[in-house]
């Protein structure tokens, strides 16, 4: 080798260490952030230039901020606040306590005469939590008869009908069972500190006995509603599907560490009733989503996971929100350096796209297919050319260079949301729907066995399909 093959040849090696040591500060920075920065995707958390380790309560605390403003006495009449007086706590009871004087008191400290009443003013409005109770309800038959048939020898005898037990040869009652599903399924309370605070009410319920009777409520009563509501689901047009992990123990064949998944199915944005299916599995073979959709043709919500793709007879609309994702994973640590351009532009295409979205929430399906060809489309082509010319100036293995190639990789599922009015730009639906699982994994960790993995899909169904369903007006 000549001496100027080897200069070229360690200049190439330079130049290849240069690159690699590049993408390992940006793997570094990238897993720092996720690990000690905020967890918000919202532009104006990019706008602070560093993602800030500091704890949410330090961060939004205002001093100015204002208290909240309640609903005024309606027998009163002060000065009215725009907004949120009325409508705070117009579906609360409403209990007047008059603060007055003690019989003893009421006297005239010049003459001693004594005072009467000439007037009440209103003084403030204040919340009161009443801690709950325990009642033990005694269920008794009444039993009748007809005298007139005994006296005959014809004794005739009727009993009175009596409820059926939400679980039999137990205890529990329906707001009991509901109320333990709550605390465990919405307030995220493991059944170990609901041991605690029904010792604290005077009831010693073991964990053990709560969860036989989630497992029973679930299996008697949530699971034939569950079924309905899966083949309601399936005559549906737009779905949203997504899944995470969850760990369950004592699978057969499989080890405690080995991870399962929960799935979510979701009837789309525009749909006429709101549905929300979870699914346990033991793995995320793309058998499972294929298996539960069976029968299902139309278009299907996504992340980029290749396992939807079994799905036969769908069209699949990828998420944008997942790609502008991947534009904030590659800014770099000073948002304001050379280095940021690339992925802030990334990131202001989606945001445009998303800004007309928000205009269109309120069209119709054919209004809103027709403004987005064009609003949307123009954006979406300068994305596209934008993309193509840059892809080549940005390493393939940097965090920006996966941005682009998972863009140009997605392109035609991307797109597909403009065929019709009713799909949306984004997957959030379904995120949204499986965040109350994954915020509830954290404080309960694991589930004991697949049954009660089938028993907690069951719940959330019933859930975050109640949830997502409109507000009585």
């Amino acid at each position: 080798m000549t001496a100027v093959e080897k200069v070229k040849s360690l200049e190439k090696r330079i130049s290849d260490l240069e690159q690699e040591n590049k993408r390992l500060h940006d793997t570094v920075e990238y897993l720092t952030r996720k690990l000690f920065g905020r967890s918000t995707e919202k532009t104006s958390s990019l706008a602070l230039g560093q993602m800030s380790l500091f704890d949410e309560a330090e961060i939004m605390a205002d001093p100015k901020a204002p208290e909240p403003d309640l609903k005024q006495a309606e027998n009163f009449h002060r000065k009215k606040f725009k907004g949120q007086r009325k409508d705070l706590l117009k579906n609360i009871p409403r209990i007047k306590r008059l603060c007055t004087l003690p019989e003893d008191d009421r006297f005239c400290e010049a003459c001693n005469t004594t005072l009467v009443p000439v007037g009440e003013e209103f003084i403030r409005t204040e919340i009161e939590y009443i801690p709950a109770k325990v009642t033990v309800i005694d269920i008794y038959r009444e039993t009748f008869e007809c005298r007139t048939c005994r006296k005959s020898g014809e004794p005739y005898m009727e009993k009175a009908p009596v409820p059926y037990p939400v679980i039999q040869h137990s205890m529990a009652s329906p707001s009991t069972v509901a109320w333990v599903m709550h605390q465990k399924f919405v307030n995220a309370l493991p059944l170990y500190r609901q041991e605690k605070e029904w010792k604290t009410l005077g009831v010693n319920l073991s964990r053990a006995t709560m969860a036989n009777w989630i497992m029973a409520a679930s299996r008697d009563w949530l699971m034939p509603l569950v079924n309905l509501m899966h083949q309601k689901l399936l005559e549906e047009k737009y779905l949203h599907a997504d899944e995470t992990t969850v760990q369950v123990m004592n699978e057969e064949g499989r080890k405690n560490t080995t991870d399962s998944y929960m799935w979510v199915y979701s009837s789309g944005q525009h749909c006429r009733h709101p549905i929300r299916i979870f699914e346990y599995q033991p793995g995320r073979s793309g058998t499972y989503p294929q298996k539960f959709l069976k029968g299902f043709k139309g278009y299907l919500h996504t992340d980029a996971y290749a396992g939807y793709n079994k799905v036969p007879e769908i069209t699949r609309c990828m998420c944008w929100t997942h790609l502008r994702r991947n534009f904030v994973d590659a800014l770099p640590k000073d948002i304001n350096s050379p280095e940021a351009t690339l992925p802030s532009q990334g990131i202001a295409y989606c945001n445009k796209l998303f800004e007309i979205e928000k205009t269109l929430e309120n069209l119709s399906d054919n209004q809103r297919k027709s403004e987005r060809l064009k609003q949307e489309k123009p954006v979406l082509e300068a994305f596209w050319a934008w993309v193509d010319s840059v892809r080549d100036k940005v390493l393939p293995k940097s965090k920006l260079g996966e941005a682009l190639t998972y863009s140009t990789n997605h392109k035609k599922e991307l797109m597909n949301y403009l065929k019709d009015g009713n799909c949306s730009i984004s997957n959030n639906l379904a995120e949204n729907s499986i965040r109350p699982f994954t915020i509830g994994r954290k404080n309960w960790l694991f589930s004991g066995s697949p049954k009660g993995a089938a028993a907690s899909a069951a719940i959330y169904t019933i859930i975050e399909t109640a949830k997502a369903r409109p507000e009585p007006v």
